[in-house]
């Protein structure tokens, strides 16, 4: 995962699944991704066993570092935050060495080849009008098509660098041309959901079935309903369209090896796939009294040889 040291206790996902996996016994090792190494065949970390406790700003020990191979570990929870970069499919390439023999959730290669964005093209009904492309006059075609949209880095996270464009928007070409500045990466162009202002859904699925969702809510002013963004998280229930989306893509998760994954649901459509280091258990489990984290290490247990 990424640094421990800077994480909120009350709202991390990763710190609860740790948590969850000292309370069952097991030696909870932390390491960040640039500890990674591939040594004549060996994949090892440079690592530090950790103790945890729901204290803020006291929340962690660690014991001294170590360099352990991963082979000899039971499970690796790869839980990287994007950006989607070459380092992350570098690490995947590196954790594809010893899974499945060690466990590694989420299956590494079903990651490298499941970004998120792109991955919910593969379920093209469920999906708002959507382009991806970097030429500039095939945006302009499909502005002028849907008039209002949104535009996004392709692999982006967190809600950065999401932009809403109506039609009355003068920055439109100011904004395609910063973008190639920066990347000549494609880019994700949607027709705007106005449906955004009563929330973007984010649902759990363990193993292909959903299992819980908390609806958040854009701050006045923008169009993103990220908790990164200022997002305000509120309780709510799976609806009929919910569980449809959910029992379609269900079984693809499944078979990819795709134990934890968090969807985004606008009205009724899915926005993204996040397979990388979904959030939002915490928020789920103090909405409805449940326990996501124990549920997600019983379907990791059932998976271990």
């Amino acid at each position: 995962m990424d640094p421990i040291e800077y994480i909120d206790i009350s709202t991390d996902s990763s710190f609860v699944l740790a948590l969850e996996a000292q309370e069952r016994g097991y030696t909870v090792y932390h390491y960040q991704p640039k500890n990674l190494a591939f040594i004549d065949g060996i994949v090892t970390a440079r690592a530090r066993t950790m103790t945890l406790y729901r204290e803020q700003g006291n929340h962690f020990n660690f014991g001294e570092a170590q360099i352990i191979n991963l082979s000899e570990t039971d499970v690796v929870l790869m839980r990287q935050d994007p950006p989607f970069d070459m380092s992350y499919i570098t690490a995947t390439h590196l954790l594809d060495h010893i899974h499945p023999n060690t466990l590694v959730v989420n299956d590494p290669a079903s990651v490298r080849n499941a970004p998120e964005k792109l991955f919910a093209t593969l379920f093209p009904g469920l999906m708002p009008p959507t382009l991806i492309t970097s030429d500039v006059e095939t945006i302009k075609d499909f502005r002028d098509e849907y008039e209002d949209i949104i535009i996004k880095p392709l692999y982006g996270n967190g809600g950065a660098g999401v932009f809403h464009v109506p039609p009355s928007d003068d920055n439109f070409s100011a904004l395609l041309e910063m973008f190639a500045e920066r990347s000549n990466e494609q880019l994700m162009v949607q027709t705007y959901l106005t449906d955004v202002r009563r929330g973007d859904k984010r649902i759990i699925l363990i193993d292909g079935s959903a299992a819980g969702a908390i609806n958040r809510i854009p701050p006045e002013g923008d169009v993103r309903a990220n908790m990164h963004t200022g997002g305000t998280p509120l309780q709510t229930s799976l609806t009929n369209r919910d569980l449809e989306i959910c029992e379609i893509i269900g079984p693809e998760l499944k078979s990819r090896g795709l134990v934890f994954t968090g969807i985004d649901v606008i009205g009724d459509y899915l926005t993204e796939i996040n397979v990388t280091s979904p959030t939002g258990l915490q928020e789920i489990n103090r909405f409805n009294n449940v326990k996501l984290e124990s549920q997600l290490w019983d379907a990791i247990e059932a998976k271990l040889p």
